[in-house]
């Protein structure tokens, strides 16, 4: 017997306005609102879920979502432009990333597509 990966959830404040600002971020789409609680969002893969708490994100995440984008530093300027702020810039052998933080202070990382393929294979 094996355990499958079905959701990524984050703890937020906010699970509406969180989950729609990831949902037009990622181009998926709010599938299930239950009004406060908890908040699912379709992309490609895998589905995302925010769900609330009263307690603030404190420090960094122990688990983040690592994205790519085509263009990373396009990408980076437009994450930024609707709310994200940056927190860190990295290079190792050849390979870029820079860490963001959503609205909410969750952190994630965005690699430029085609070096992370080369990258990771």
């Amino acid at each position: 017997m094996t355990i499958s990966p079905v959701m990524i959830t984050v703890d937020t404040a906010d699970s509406s306005t969180l989950g729609r600002w990831w949902a037009e971020q990622t181009g998926g789409s709010v599938v299930h609102d239950d009004g406060g609680f908890c908040v699912v969002v379709v992309a490609d893969s895998p589905r995302l879920a925010f769900q609330q708490v009263a307690e603030p994100t404190a420090g960094k995440n122990r688990i983040h979502l690592d994205l790519t984008a085509p263009d990373l530093t396009a990408e980076v300027a437009r994450l930024t432009s609707v709310g994200a702020t940056v927190v860190d810039e990295h290079a190792m052998e050849g390979f870029r990333w820079v860490t963001l933080a959503d609205p909410d202070g969750n952190q994630f990382c965005v690699s430029e597509a085609q070096v992370e393929a080369e990258f990771f294979g």
